[in-house]
């Protein structure tokens, strides 16, 4: 018994030993062999080589960065599931993931790429590359295991394939950041086959379609983001409702509309951005009912009413922005201490009242801010208890009284603090300022403050960033800025201070000054004048409304906007030579005297020259040059002698040339009429002379909106070839308040430059300081034209502005001329014109002012709509005419006054004595052709008599 016993036990031993020793072989075996598949890894290393590895190819500094460099068979390494980024299956050794965000992966990616070959991927995540504008491989659709697919920020362009939709078992995707991507398509050919789809993000792609509805099918959507992807129409109101959705982001789409529906207690919403679309409505009160909300923004949307107060007291909301809508009004409530807000922004809204003292509870504010409101009353002292605030911005409301010291003395984390365009008022002292080190933005402009500084305080200022005081009773430059080495921007612009610029002020942020803003003071020069001013980085350096004496002040080569206009400068130094970087220089309105330096027209980077009202003299230099970008030149009102230099057609980008009031002797420029973006040319008060040549090519002024020929000595038939071409005079200016300006964008800079002009309208001069984007003007008054008015001037249907008077025009004025329907000003006085005014022209509805005096008219005036309103003077001088407002009615012929003559040459509207034996002959053929007229009514009412009488003869 015991022998048998001991043999089975001996034999289940044998047994167990067996079992362990194949299992421990089988470990073995499976421990040198690689997991993955030969041709998966050989389709690895082939990806890797398709690319160069640069740092810079990844844009995300927050990324961990997958060492594709490390792909290698050397070191006995074959193993590519054990590579970085490479995940495979436990079980068959297929690879299945590739997590390679943030790789460095820098070159083209095309559907040949041996990626392709990994079928069993089902998870790719190429993020934050740089696919060098590469289109999306159509044969991403042959991964039809893919359940995640992350191409976002890797610079991809082109139109999305279609093959993506065939990725139906997809359940997260991610293309956005890639501004390139376009979708030919309807979205929801894109989206329909993700029946399973949780995480949709698409953000900054040209998708310009409708927001599908079959979005609202989507019941396991977690994340939508369509931000910044141009759709339009409206947003289904459903999908706010979807039961699982926690993020929905559609911000940046201005022409997407819709509104919000009513919201129930078990939505999961945490993220809600509808900020800059058309959303529109008022905000419902079930708003509160979003209890996980952590941020909602509908900034720059068309949202009205009042904003419920418990959006404010959500008890989980961090962000609020809802700024930028300016039909929300209301007044902010009771904040209480458990509150979680950290970011508060409300600008641009029509929030009014005081505010509340428990804006102190609000104890993780790190944002605050109400720009442009009509908040009113003091600032609470108590906002000094926010102690994380680090950007405060109060300002353009009607905030009153003076700033509690102690939000100095708590806010130490601020680093902008802009308090300007209130009604502030009280003492600062900038030894207010010390405990709060971090402040690098202060901006105060347009308070009452009076302002004084201790000594011995100055060591322990906040070195600033920015700095604007404008419009703050400043009398003179404050003593603190002596110590401030970091200034990159000081504004000290209308304010009064008086006498020289302190020479102290060299040595104030001498490396880190960009803008220096000194405009609309009393100040007279430099304490210590340096032919060149010290700042080696100066970029803008605005001194315009001073009263700047002696020569012009020089600043480093590094300058971009220069504007000095409005002083007493008389001298400008060759030195100006250096400025080659200049965007904008406007000197206008000095003492500036002697001939133009040359070097002005060869900067290839000068956007505007604004040279008005000084002394120049001699010829306009003739070295414009190709490529310049200027847009704008004026030399108006300047002592400018000889020619008008044809290398001003060189300019090919000029909108605006004024070159009026001056002593130019040339024919007409024709030759600018390759200028295709011309909008304003001017002219006038010149001595241009000689008829207009017929232009040259089919294109001449087509984008001319004004033009102003007046006051020279130009003669011949009016330009109907012209009047064929002036396109943008024929078409109906858009009715809005945009104006004409000049658009400065390089490099990331951006200025607008005001067009001003001063034009003759409605009987008076009137100065444009703005031109309005739809004006109209034609002014050819008081120069030798002869002939018919064109038909053709009818065609230009965006007139407002006609003036042709004081010339030798004959002929009837055209019936055509009654289809400028939106004419405001129309001036034909002081010419030859025969005939009736033609009844059409009481059909312009906009004429304001009618002048048709002193010429050779006859007729009944026309009655209706604005033509009643004109007075005699609009029609004096013409004795055929009769009929309101005139004394004479029509069928009485007896007068008495000899018909004045009008004037062939007149130049100068104050001379009207200064005439010619021309004005003889035009009398003399008024009173031929209104003999005949009266003559012609005679024999045809008295018949009998005239035959009676002459019959004889």
């Amino acid at each position: 018994m015991d022998t048998y016993l001991y043999r089975f036990m001996f034999v289940r031993f044998l047994f167990l030993l067996s079992i362990l020793f194949f299992v421990l072989l089988t470990a073995s075996l499976s421990s040198l062999q690689p997991l993955c598949h030969d041709d998966e890894r050989s389709a690895l290393l082939q990806f890797k080589d398709s690319f160069i590895l640069n740092k810079s190819a990844s844009d995300n500094p927050f990324g961990y960065s997958k060492d594709v460099a490390s792909w290698s068979l050397e070191g006995g390494n074959s193993d590519c599931c054990s590579w970085d980024g490479v995940e495979c299956n436990e079980e068959t050794g297929h690879v299945i993931g590739l997590e390679l965000t943030s790789s460095f992966l820098y070159g083209s990616i095309t559907s040949s790429n041996s990626l392709f070959r990994l079928r069993q991927l089902e998870r790719l995540n190429l993020a934050h590359n740089n696919f060098n504008g590469s289109q999306i491989p159509f044969r991403v659709g042959d991964l039809l295991r893919l359940t995640y697919l992350n191409l976002s920020y890797s610079v991809f362009s082109g139109q999305i394939p279609s093959e993506l939709s065939h990725l139906s078992k997809l359940s997260s995707i991610d293309l956005s950041g890639n501004y390139g991507l376009y979708t030919l398509s309807d979205l929801n050919n894109l989206v329909q086959n993700f029946t399973t789809l949780e995480d949709l993000l698409l953000t900054d792609i040209n998708i310009s379609s409708p927001v599908p509805k079959s979005l609202e099918n989507l019941s396991s959507l977690t994340t939508l983001n369509l931000e910044n992807c141009e759709l339009h129409g409206e947003f289904p109101t459903r999908i706010f409702q979807l039961p699982n959705l926690r993020e929905l982001r559609i911000g940046g789409n201005s022409n997407l509309t819709g509104h919000l529906p009513e919201f129930h207690s078990n939505s999961f919403l945490e993220v809600l951005e509808l900020d800059y679309t058309s959303f529109y409505g008022k905000l419902p009160t079930s708003i509160g009912n979003l209890s996980s909300l952590h941020v909602l923004n509908f900034g720059g949307s068309r949202f009205s009413g009042s904003i419920p107060t418990r959006i404010f007291q959500l008890p989980n909301l961090r962000e609020l922005r809802i700024g930028g809508n300016s039909n929300l009004t209301g007044h902010l409530p009771e904040f209480h201490s458990n509150s979680s807000l950290e970011v508060l922004v409300l600008y641009e809204t029509s929030f009014y009242g005081k505010l509340p003292t428990s804006i102190g509870n609000l104890r993780f504010l790190r944002v605050l801010d109400f720009l442009d409101n009509h908040f009113s009353g003091s600032i609470p002292p108590s906002l000094s208890n926010l102690t994380q605030l680090t950007y405060l911005v109060m300002s353009k409301n009607t905030l009153t009284s003076h700033i509690p010291s102690s939000l100095f003395a708590n806010l130490t984390q601020l680093t902008l603090l802009d308090l300007s365009y209130n009604n502030l008022s009280g003492t600062l002292e900038f030894d207010m300022f010390p405990k709060t080190k971090s402040l690098s933005v202060l901006l105060l402009s347009s308070n009452n403050f009076t302002w004084q500084t201790k000594a011995n305080s100055n060591d322990t200022l906040p070195q600033l960033d920015t700095l604007r005081l404008d419009s703050c009773n400043l009398h003179k430059f404050p003593d603190f800025l002596r110590n401030q080495n970091k200034l990159s921007v000081l504004d000290l612009s209308s304010n009064n201070l008086q006498g020289p610029i302190p020479k102290w002020l060299y040595n104030t942020s001498i490396e880190a000054l960009h803008f220096l803003i000194l405009s609309d003071n009393l100040l007279i020069g430099f304490e210590q004048y340096q032919v060149v001013l010290p700042w080696p980085n100066l970029e803008s350096l605005l001194l315009e409304r001073n009263m700047l004496q002696g020569s012009l002040p020089i600043p480093q080569p590094s300058i971009k906007f220069y504007i000095v206009q409005r002083n007493l400068i008389r001298e400008m130094s060759p030195l100006i030579c250096n400025l080659s970087s200049l965007y904008e220089l406007d000197l206008s309105y000095n003492n500036l005297s002697g001939k133009l330096h040359p070097c002005l027209g060869n900067f290839s980077s000068l956007f505007t020259l604004q040279l008005r009202r000084n002394n120049f003299h001699g010829t306009i230099p003739k070295t414009w040059a190709m490529g310049s970008s200027l847009k704008m030149i004026d030399l108006s009102e300047n002592q400018f002698q000889g020619q008008l230099p044809r290398s001003l057609a060189n300019c090919m980008m000029l909108e605006y040339l004024h070159v009026g009031n001056n002593q130019i002797n040339d024919t007409f420029p024709f030759w600018l009429g390759t200028l295709s973006q011309l909008k304003v040319l001017i002219i006038r008060s010149n001595a241009f002379h000689g008829a207009i040549k017929i232009p040259e090519i089919n294109y001449t002024f087509p984008e001319l909106h004004i033009i102003d020929l007046s006051h020279n000595s130009i003669s011949g038939n009016l330009p109907a070839e012209y009047f064929l071409h002036w396109i943008a005079m024929k078409v109906v200016g858009p009715h809005n308040s945009s104006y004409m300006v000049g658009e400065i964008h390089i490099d990331g800079w951006g200025d607008n430059v005001d067009y001003t002009v001063t034009l003759a309208n409605k009987g008076r001069k009137l100065d444009y300081e703005k031109i309005q984007d739809e004006l109209r003007v034609i002014d050819f008054s008081c120069n030798q034209f002869e002939g018919e008015i064109p038909e053709l001037v009818g065609s230009l249907k965006g007139l407002h502005v006609l003036n042709l008077s004081n010339n030798a025009l004959n002929g009837h004025i055209p019936s055509s001329l009654g289809n400028l329907a939106h004419i405001e000003s129309m001036d034909l006085s002081q010419n030859k014109l025969l005939g009736e005014i033609p009844p059409q022209l009481t059909q312009l509805f906009f004429l304001a002012s009618f002048n048709v005096s002193n010429n050779c008219l006859t007729g009944p005036i026309p009655h209706g709509s604005q033509f009643d309103t004109f007075q005699n003077n609009s029609f004096g001088g013409n004795p055929g005419l009769c009929g309101n407002p005139l004394s004479k009615k029509c069928g009485d012929f007896n007068y008495t006054q000899n018909p004045p003559s009008p004037f062939e040459n007149n130049r100068s509207s104050e001379s009207p004595f200064d005439f010619g034996w021309k004005v003889v002959v035009i009398g003399y053929g008024c009173g031929f052709v209104i003999g005949v007229v009266i003559g012609q009514t005679v024999i045809a009412r008295k018949y009998d008599w005239f035959v009676r009488t002459f019959g004889k003869m």
